[in-house]
């Protein structure tokens, strides 16, 4: 865009290409905001080329400490700041619409601390898991020195909040809801206990875990989501570092969100804070269950990396968060927890072994793309462009980060600041956006400039900006006299209601008319600017036709053309046809273009005439009458054909032996009676006379065959008269078959039998003695 804005004076902000010059190289008339344009434009009108302001975008280190290859701390180092992101601070001077890129460099640096702490559900399903999670302490640290020699652990546990109907309240359900003293009662139930806090102390682990005991519920989901948050915020209880900290979730139930809490009578949402008294939550019954994107942008905040080991029933509602959660990995345990080893140190490897980089709220306007070039050596644009795979300890990759800056009318003045960082990591990358959206010309500033009306402005970035109660471009004017001299209507044209006709100020009693701008064509000039110079007349979108200039909304035509828009050549060249005459003899030239006199021509020289005979046609009725006596009267043909010169051959085959000529026409017309009649004729269509070859002998058809045609009329209709008969024929034997077989079949049912008739009785009755019986 070319377009500009105007900011404090006449000052430019910066839109894509758009440059500035600072010279005082305006007129009177034109805008400061005509200062901004493309760096060619601007040249073109006469800037210098060392007054053209075009600042470009750069990308400032401010703070690029190198990444460290190891920690320092294994074998007896003492360690000391460990880096896996460089750089830190980054200031982008950013032109608006100019993308600047700076790569971010990651290393996954040995032996680097780790922080681990285990969340447990202790409902009394998990009674079977807590010997194999007693014996993790010492195990895990011990599988854990293989990966880094500063590892600390820690311990809490969940249930659910201790309301109805989540739990029952009656008191002895809530002194013991197992309702059993052997091998010894349950615990109390709660919604979440810290139990130890992140130390590196294996056996204390085992210990403090050996000593819990389960405790109840009655529904099915847990409160798990209650202790996730209170293990994320309340770092100063359990003990985070600003390390790799890990969180493993083991549970065999599914879990309670926001909303559930209602069913207990407890409406009052989580405020995400730490409330830990006594290592205990005391908020469980006073504040609803956080949602699931609150806790996944509080892990995200606080760099804490998921790991779900839950059994393979409920798996596929923890699987669902992956996509939700920072960084997350879902182990199956099985059903007394033996393998939780396995699942802890196989999601620590998958976790670090990835680096997806992530970035804070981008101010409005701002867009950021990342391109990354992982271990492998391939770039991986887009939303690969984020992510990097199967890294392994002192693997180094590195992402390329470009943000671009919006119009400076959207984008915000001070600096900006934008987080880059891996998920998972404390480390983070600070982006200073500093938008390039004003000009740096003002501290050349020249008070009192001779330039603004011999000192009544200050000249700056090529503009004068004028002293309390002058006005004017160039500060020509006093304030108040120029008001009056707009008052009394001196630059109102015929006491018009437009000031200047529209295309003006009024300074000092006169007009200043616009010159330039976005349309610089546009010239507007007249004590009233009342002319203008694009306001004549076109022609086939030419004005003027090109032919002329524009003069206050008048033409003023080169000699050789004419008309409002001189669009008219004076000449009449272009209306002479093929033989020389104008317009071809029918007509007359008008404004360089041929009028035919009769309708029937057309064309650019009145040479075509679509309707009109040709000369065949147009000598017909003379060949005929004076050939064969067919037509014309013979005193209408005297008189209508006395131009004709007529010369008879034998037959059609002698004219084809003449030779071709320009004017010789062959000709083939058909006569009163039918038959063909062949001539040639050599006339043009204007000439007075005309020669015609005719041939005496005609092409006439042969008449009908009479006979033939009267045979085979006459074999028509006797076959199809036979044809008539044999179906009449047809059609009446079928229908006395069909009444005959109608007949019999009635006659058949007539017949009596007189075995069977209907109506007979017989006289004889047989009656058998029921007690009969017959030896």
């Amino acid at each position: 865009s070319k377009i500009c804005h105007i900011h404090c004076y006449g000052v430019c902000w910066y839109k894509g290409s758009v440059n500035v010059c600072v010279e005082a190289f305006l007129q009177v008339g034109q805008h400061t905001w005509e200062r901004c344009d493309t760096a060619a434009a601007l040249l073109r009108r006469g800037c210098p080329s060392h007054r053209l302001e075009d600042p470009r975008g750069s990308a400032v280190l401010v703070k690029n400490r190198n990444v460290t290859f190891r920690s320092g701390r294994r074998r007896g180092g003492r360690g000391g700041r460990v880096t896996q992101l460089q750089p830190q601070t980054v200031r982008l001077h950013l032109r608006p619409g100019e993308p600047q890129s700076f790569e971010v460099r990651f290393r996954r640096v040995e032996d680097y601390p780790v922080d681990l702490y285990y969340l447990m559900d202790l409902s009394f399903s998990m009674e079977d898991d807590l010997p194999n999670v007693k014996k993790l302490g010492a195990d895990l640290m011990e599988e854990m020195r293989n990966v880094t020699s500063d590892f600390r652990m820690g311990f809490g546990a969940f249930v659910d909040k201790t309301v109805m109907p989540f739990i029952s309240v009656a008191k002895d359900m809530l002194e013991n809801p197992c309702k059993r003293t052997e091998p010894w009662p349950c615990s109390p139930p709660f919604t979440y206990r810290h139990i130890l806090s992140l130390t590196a102390d294996g056996g204390v682990f085992a210990r403090l875990v050996g000593g819990q005991r389960v405790s109840g519920n009655l529904d099915w989901p847990e409160g798990g989501m209650d202790a996730l948050m209170q293990a994320a915020v309340c770092e100063e209880q359990i003990g985070w570092r600003n390390v790799t900290r890990l969180l493993v979730f083991s549970t065999d139930a599914g879990f309670h969100f926001a909303g559930d809490g209602k069913l207990g009578g407890v409406v009052l949402p989580n405020d995400g804070l730490c409330h830990l008294q006594g290592n205990e939550y005391t908020r469980g019954n006073s504040q609803d269950y956080p949602s699931v994107g609150h806790i996944a942008e509080t892990l995200r905040r606080k760099n804490i990396q998921t790991i779900f080991a839950v059994t393979e029933d409920v798996a596929h509602l923890y699987e669902g968060l992956r996509s939700i959660f920072p960084k997350c990995a879902v182990g199956t345990l099985s059903n007394n927890s033996h393998n939780i080893l396995q699942i802890i140190v196989e999601a620590y490897n998958a976790l670090t072994s990835e680096v997806v980089m992530e970035n804070s709220k981008l101010p409005p306007g701002y867009h950021i793309s990342y391109a990354s070039r992982c271990e492998d050596g391939g770039p991986g644009p887009g939303g690969r462009g984020r992510r990097c795979s199967g890294i392994s300890v002192g693997d180094e990759v590195s992402f390329n980060v470009s943000i671009t800056a919006p119009p400076c009318a959207a984008a915000s003045r001070g600096p900006l600041r934008v987080v880059i960082k891996p998920q998972g990591y404390s480390e983070e990358v600070e982006v200073l956006l500093s938008p390039i959206c004003e000009c740096s010309c003002q501290k050349d500033m020249i008070p009192h400039s001779p330039s603004c009306s011999h000192g009544n402005g200050s000249l700056e970035c090529g503009a004068c900006r004028c002293k309390e109660g002058r006005v004017g471009t160039f500060c020509e004017c006093v304030k108040e006299e120029a008001d009056e001299a707009t008052d009394s209507r001196l630059c109102r044209r015929d006491n018009s209601s437009e000031v200047c006709s529209g295309h003006g100020e009024c300074v000092c009693g006169r007009c200043v008319c616009q010159k330039g701008g976005q349309k610089p064509q546009r010239l507007y000039y007249g004590p009233f600017c009342e002319c203008s110079d694009r306001s004549c007349g076109q022609h086939r979108g030419l004005q003027c036709a090109g032919h002329g200039r524009c003069v206050c909304g008048e033409c003023v035509c080169l000699p050789a053309f004419g008309g409002a828009a001189c669009e008219c050549p004076l000449g009449s060249e272009s209306c002479l046809s093929a033989d020389g005459q104008i317009c071809g003899g029918r007509g007359e030239c008008r404004c360089g273009a041929c009028i035919c006199r009769d309708e029937r021509f057309q064309g650019r020289t009145c040479e075509l005439c679509p309707s009109c005979p040709d000369v065949c046609a147009a000598h017909r009725g003379c060949v005929l009458c004076r050939a064969f006596s067919l037509g014309l009267s013979p005193e209408e043909c005297g008189r209508r054909c006395a131009h004709l010169n007529l010369t008879l051959v034998g037959h059609p085959g002698v004219l084809a032996t003449a030779a071709p000529s320009a004017g010789l026409h062959r000709c083939m017309e058909v006569d009163t009676e039918g038959c063909r009649v062949h001539f040639a004729l050599s006339a043009g269509e204007k000439e007075p006379s005309a020669c015609a070859h005719v041939a005496l002998e005609r092409e006439c058809p042969s008449g009908p065959n009479v006979m033939l045609i009267t045979a085979v009329l006459s074999g028509s209709v006797v076959v199809l008269g036979v044809a008539l008969l044999l179906l009449w024929k047809l059609l009446t034997s079928l229908h006395d078959r069909r009444e005959f077989a109608r007949f019999q079949s009635e006659l058949e049912r007539r017949r009596w039998n007189r075995v069977n008739n209907p109506i007979y009785r017989s006289a004889i009755t047989t009656v058998v003695n029921p007690k009969y019986k017959e030896h």
